[in-house]
């Protein structure tokens, strides 16, 4: 890598001197035959050499490499060597000071240039610019110089700016990509928490039921155990819809439909087989809902009973369902023991974290607490156009 490093920084020390000997070798050349052999003398070719090597700092000083071929050009013309060829590393220098970013001291430099070298043609009579016509020439080409320069930079500074904007746009879909990637696992974690969380529950209370009657109530043991076993069965099947409806991601619609209101008392039936007692309460005209809506309210219902079963100790439950014009509104309400630091509202909690992000993904909102008269209390309102 070293070695690499040191092989590339030759080169580019190789290309920059190598323009400043190709203009001296043509001042020398060049003025020599348009001058006849001996003219010159070891002055002039010196002011020739001085101002091509001062383009050794046009790219690191440009301003000052500008400087260094302006004064041995005056000199040169001054002393009235012939050719006009020294004004060619002016033009040189001229375009790195546009190119460098330095548009103002190249405009600054064309008229002191132009108008020193019209001076010493005006009141020396000698030099190659000695009137309003050489001037005018002489000025034009020192301004293509300037713009040439500024062409450069420009388009040098799109390209660089356009590369920014795909690296931008490239960093902003990575980060868009690892969003979405989170929101998604996050939906997969609330999924299955909801799919999960009300059948295990059954299944935990049934089996410590039918544990506990074993020996006393052989009946009652078994119907306890039918209900475990029926509950591992709807888990199951709620199971493998969920992760089939993953897999088949942007493929055809699953042929089970999502659950929704629809499959209401199956969670009432088994939240009653769990020792609730549960009322449902409906007003308004019950209707299709949009899928989004209809999961959203199954999951905060099914969500909240899981809870009364777990934490709350309650004996009742009450479920009230209003069909507005713009949005369903839902409460769940029980009479249990309220709330301590392992129940539902514990900060943190996935239950009702899960369900508030449901409400709010809708666009819609929810309120869980305990309630006034006891027990706890969930409130979501859901608009029906959040979902389609």
């Amino acid at each position: 890598m070293a070695s690499n490093r040191i092989s590339r920084t030759s080169h580019v020390l190789i290309a920059e001197a190598a323009l400043p000997v190709m203009v001296a070798a043509g001042f020398l050349v060049g003025s020599a035959l348009l001058a006849g052999a001996g003219t010159l003398g070891p002055l002039g070719y010196g002011l020739l050499i001085a101002g091509a090597a001062a383009l050794l700092l046009r790219r690191t000083h440009p301003v000052a490499a500008l400087a260094g071929t302006v004064i041995p050009a005056f000199a040169y013309d001054l002393l009235n060597f012939p050719g006009g060829l020294c004004t060619i590393a002016v033009g040189v220098a001229l375009f790195s000071v546009a190119d460098t970013g330095h548009p103002r001291v190249g405009i600054s430099a064309v008229v002191a240039v132009v108008g020193g070298f019209l001076a010493i043609g005006v009141l020396f009579g000698r030099g190659h610019v000695i009137d309003l016509v050489t001037a005018l020439w002489f000025a034009g080409w020192l301004v293509a110089s300037l713009i040439l320069g500024e062409t450069t930079r420009s388009r040098r500074a799109y390209l660089e700016e356009v590369e920014q904007r795909a690296l931008d746009a490239e960093r902003s879909r990575e980060d868009e990509a690892h969003r979405r990637a989170g929101e998604e696992r996050i939906r997969i974690a609330r999924e299955l928490h909801d799919v999960l969380a009300h059948r295990i529950s059954m299944i935990s209370v049934q089996s410590g039921v039918g544990a506990h009657l074993l020996d006393r109530d052989p009946d009652q043991a078994r119907s306890a155990l039918i209900a475990v076993n029926q509950a591992s069965k709807e888990a199951l099947q709620e199971l493998r819809a969920t992760l089939g409806l993953l897999r088949q991601g942007d493929g055809p619609e699953p042929r089970s439909p999502a659950p929704g209101l629809a499959q209401l008392e199956r969670v009432i039936a088994s939240t009653t087989a769990a020792g609730v007692e549960v009322r449902l309460d409906v007003t308004g005209k019950p209707r299709d809902l949009p899928t989004g809506v209809d999961l959203a309210a199954y999951r905060i219902i099914q969500e909240s009973l899981t809870n009364v079963i777990r934490h709350a100790r309650a004996a009742t439950a009450r479920i009230a369902i209003a069909y507005g014009l713009a949005d369903v509104v839902i409460q769940i309400e029980d009479d249990g023991r309220g709330v301590d630091e392992d129940g539902p509202s514990a900060d943190g909690a996935n239950g009702l974290l899960g369900m508030r992000e449901r409400a709010a993904a809708l666009g819609g909102e929810l309120e869980a607490g305990p309630h006034a008269a006891g027990g706890f209390r969930v409130w979501a309102r859901l608009p029906l156009d959040g979902a389609a």
